[in-house]
């Protein structure tokens, strides 16, 4: 268990910094009705080759692989700039139940 924890971790690491966020339209960040606005460091396609790995070792199973997910996620408390603010991606996702470390059913919103 410690060795999956681990890999997970230092595989989210590498994707932080590599993999771009797909261009989507953003959404109004108060039209977000499924809990607190995320700030993801990556925002990617769930069938990507960096991801899908990733689902898989975590047991995640989509029906839908076009799905966004987020990687390395937390809320996002106050909307402003400074520490509660976001210099990565912010999203609304409809799963964010998997420990920050992946949220599922993203949508870029606007802050």
């Amino acid at each position: 268990m410690q060795f999956k924890l681990a890999f997970v971790t230092v595989a989210l690491a590498s994707l932080a910094a590599a993999t771009p966020a797909p261009a989507a339209r953003n959404e109004p960040a108060s039209s977000c009705t499924t809990g607190p606005i995320q700030c993801c460091n990556t925002v990617t396609e769930a069938s990507s080759s960096a991801v899908a790995p990733i689902l898989a070792l975590l047991g995640i199973v989509l029906q839908d692989l076009n799905v966004l997910v987020g990687l390395t996620c937390s809320p996002i408390t106050v909307i402003g700039v400074g520490s509660n603010g976001c210099s990565a991606q912010a999203v609304c996702c409809e799963d964010n139940s998997h420990g920050g470390l992946i949220s599922i059913g993203c949508v870029p919103v606007q802050l």
